[in-house]
Order: structure tokens, then C-alpha cells, then sequence
């Protein structure tokens, strides 16, 4: 009965590892649909250093028509440049570096120049009631929420489409309601420059509006829209540090990470095998369902963006999960040499080395979060692999491969040299190996 279950076990396993497997390396197209599969590889995001694209880091001073302190400004800045970058390149990333600075990593476009001119010029946007320069502005870029893209129908013209926020629709409706009765005009001035005088002729109170000036394409108009938004920013921005990376070095160095991984992986196969036997090849099991679960993890947390360091950081958790499995094999080893049965071995191996490996691993999670709270860029790409592979080997060394062991004895509880395992210089009957344990439990 114990075999049957255990062979049944055996098998679902390695058909859900082998499906997993499958997922993770291969690409294909789903059948009846567009959508094409990429895997769970894949579909991993990649950073500048592997799939190449720009970085800018950008100083950012308090600007003086904005309230608050320089730190909530430079967040509010953020979600401003989010809104601006994200819908036309939804990898990228914008994160605030040290105190007063924002980073921002584009991956994979085809003009470094077009983003980092969007993001380097804004366009100060203004509402005047006179047509003057140094007119007094009504409404100004921070009481704008959106700026998109419209075409209106009825008239046959692109413009733009402008939601205000609370407070700027407030202003924005006593505005129309001072002009609208005698059909007042109002001045909007993009970058110091008067864009359009639209007759205000009735009084909008919803806090949205259509401006559309002298726009004849939607290509114009997207561009217009754009420059609003990089207009609204709570602080000055000055470029500080720019860098161009091509996609050729990040492909190669990609390609040779795969193949160094690769080759270890195999030695450490190989190795856990010669060293640990039966056991060794259940371990080399678990490390299998580790690296699928691991990788369908990456391909899916959007947080995860991964970089050169980012693979450091996978295969130095490649190498905690080997050694997770190292220090139970090795305690189950001291425990048969005090003069267990394999059973009862493998249950009091693990026993002693749960609390080590947890101790090890919850070390470095608690580094990994450091990193990743405190760190910038490719530390914090690094630290999120790292963490959520301490997490994963966890796992896969405390219930997935106490799971494959304990499925493994009612094919062989007797034969130890199967599972590399090596009798104490003296074996120990019945009566001294309880004396034996009665005196280690006293020294405890």
C-alpha cells in the first residue's frame, strides 16, 4: 500500500516538473488564439545592462510655485513622470534616489534622445485671462491631472483632452463663470508661447475641457499632450547623469550567464549525486521544481526587473538551496552514526537542521530587505532575486525534499550505502543506544 502510494506520488511529481519544465524553456502559440506563450524565462523583464536603453538620473529642486516639503514633491513628480513614460514604455522604471534626486531606467527603446527630451524640457502650461506674458496665470500645470489625446467630431479637430484636478477644476469653473456670459477669451500659453485663445461660451463646471489650437494631426496633438504633462511637475529637474547602454553587451552577457548557469547546475547534479547517492538524486529533484517555481515567480512579480547583478543574485540563491539540502543530508548522516535506522535518521536530520537553515536563510532575507528598501537601481534587481530565491529554497528544502525522502523508504529503509550513509566505528544494541541517547538529551 505504502509502495502504491509513494509510485503515485513519484509520478504526479515528475509529470507536474516535467509541465513545469516545458513552461519555462519553451516558447509556443496557444492554439485558437493570437497570444504566443513565451515562457516562463521569457517572459522575465530585463534591465538596461541586458536588454540595453537609457538611464538618467535627474537633481531636483524645490520649485517655487509648489507647497510642501522637497520630498513629497519629488513624489508627487514621480507619479507625474509615471503617467508620461509608463503609457508608451511600461517597462520602464522611475524611483527616487537618495534625497534629492529620481532615477529613471528606460529598457529597449529605439531614441534615447525623444525620451530624455520629453522628460528634459517641460513645457510650463498656463491659463491667463490677457494676452500677455506677464499676465498673472489663473491655472498652471499642478491643478492638471491628465492630458491625453482627442479628437472631437463635431468640429473635425485633434486636440487634447484636459481633466483638472479638485482644486483646478474649482478655479477652472469660476474662470468659465467670469467669461462665459460676455463670450471672454482665454489665453493658454504652453512654454512662454500663446497656443490658442478659445471664446469661452459656456461655464464648465466638470473640471474637464478640449483644447485644440492649431493641431493638425494626432501626432501633434499626442506631442502637445505630452509636453502638458511634462509641465506639471512639483519640482525643477536638472540632468545629472545620462547613459546609453546597447543591447549587443547585454545579449552576450546574458548568453554567457545561461551557459555559466548552466554548467553548474550540472556539477552540482553530478557532484550531489556522487557525494549523497539516492539522496543526492531526490535533492537534484527538489532543485529541478525549485528552479521552476523560481522562474515562474520572476516571470510574474512586476516588481522584478532583472540585471547583471540580478543573476548574481540568482545563483548565489542557487547555491543556498544546494547547501540547505547539504546541511540536512550531513545531520542525517550524524544521526545514523549514533546508531539509528534510516527512519528514524532522516526524522531527527531534519529536525536538527530545520532551525539551521532557517537561522541562514532568515539572515539574508533580512539583508535582502535592506537592500531592496534602501538600495537604487540594479542593488535593489539584485536584492529581489536574491530574496525571493531564499524564500523558494526554503521551501523546496524543508517540505519538498523531506516530501521526496520520506516517499522514497518503503523502496529502501535498510539499505544505507543507497542513500550514502556510513555506520559510526561502533555499532551500537539495543541497550547502548539508548544509553547513548539518554546521555546526549542530559547534555542538552
Amino acid at each position: 500500500m505504502l509502495k502504491k502510494r509513494a509510485i503515485r506520488n513519484f509520478v504526479l511529481v515528475g509529470i507536474a516538473t516535467l509541465i513545469g519544465l516545458v513552461l519555462t524553456i519553451f516558447s509556443f502559440d496557444i492554439p485558437f488564439t493570437c497570444y504566443t506563450f513565451k515562457g516562463f524565462a521569457g517572459g522575465i523583464q530585463l534591465g538596461l545592462d541586458l536588454k540595453g536603453g537609457v538611464m538618467a538620473v535627474y537633481n531636483c529642486e524645490q520649485s517655487s510655485e509648489s507647497e510642501g516639503s522637497l520630498s513629497d514633491q519629488i513624489d508627487a513628480t514621480i507619479t507625474r513622470l509615471s503617467s508620461l513614460i509608463l503609457a508608451d514604455y511600461p517597462e520602464a522604471t522611475i524611483v527616487k534616489q537618495g534625497d534629492n534626486q529620481i532615477r529613471i531606467e528606460v529598457p529597449d527603446v529605439d531614441d534615447p534622445d525623444e525620451v530624455l527630451g520629453l522628460i528634459g524640457e517641460p513645457a510650463k502650461l498656463e491659463f491667463k485671462k490677457e494676452n500677455s506674458e506677464s499676465a498673472e496665470a489663473v491655472l498652471t500645470g499642478k491643478d492638471i491631472k491628465s492630458a491625453e489625446y482627442q479628437y472631437d467630431s463635431t468640429s473635425n479637430q485633434h486636440g487634447v483632452r484636459l481633466q483638472f484636478t479638485t482644486e483646478g477644476a474649482t478655479k477652472f469653473h469660476e474662470l468659465t463663470g467670469e467669461l462665459a456670459p460676455n463670450k471672454g477669451k482665454l489665453y493658454i500659453f504652453i512654454g512662454g508661447q500663446l497656443f490658442s485663445e478659445p471664446e469661452v461660451q459656456s461655464v464648465i463646471a466638470d473640471g474637464v475641457t478640449f483644447i485644440s489650437g492649431s493641431m493638425s494631426s494626432q501626432k501633434e496633438a499626442e506631442a502637445y499632450a505630452t509636453k502638458i504633462l511634462s509641465g506639471t511637475y512639483s519640482v525643477d529637474l536638472e540632468l545629472s547623469e545620462k547613459n546609453i547602454t546597447t543591447a549587443t553587451l547585454g545579449e552576450n552577457a546574458l548568453f554567457l550567464s545561461i551557459i555559466a548557469g548552466l554548467v553548474g547546475l550540472v556539477l552540482i547534479f553530478v557532484i550531489m549525486y556522487v557525494v549523497y547517492k539516492n539522496m543526492g538524486l531526490l535533492a537534484n529533484l527538489s532543485l529541478i521544481i525549485y528552479v521552476v517555481i523560481y522562474m515562474f515567480l520572476l516571470s510574474i512579480l512586476p516588481f522584478v526587473q532583472l540585471t547583471l547583478p540580478g543573476i548574481a543574485g540568482i545563483i548565489l540563491g542557487l547555491g543556498m538551496a544546494v547547501d540547505g539540502n547539504i546541511v540536512v543530508f550531513e545531520r542525517i548522516k550524524d544521526e545514523f552514526k549514533t546508531g539509528k535506522k534510516i527512519p528514524a535518521s532522516f526524522k531527527a536530520g531534519f529536525k536538527r537542521a530545520t532551525i539551521t537553515v532557517l537561522d541562514s536563510n532568515i539572515t539574508t532575507i533580512i539583508a535582502s530587505l535592506v537592500l531592496a528598501w534602501l538600495g537604487t537601481g540594479t542593488i535593489r534587481s539584485f536584492a529581489y532575486t536574491l530574496l525571493i530565491s531564499i524564500v523558494v529554497s526554503m521551501f523546496t528544502t524543508l517540505v519538498v525534499t523531506r516530501g521526496l525522502l520520506n516517499w522514497a523508504l518503503p523502496f529502501n529503509s535498510t539499505n544505507y550505502k543507497k542513500y550514502g550513509l556510513k555506520k559510526g566505528e561502533v555499532e551500537l544494541n539495543g541497550t547502548e543506544e539508548i544509553q547513548k541517547e539518554q546521555i546526549a538529551e542530559e547534555a542538552k
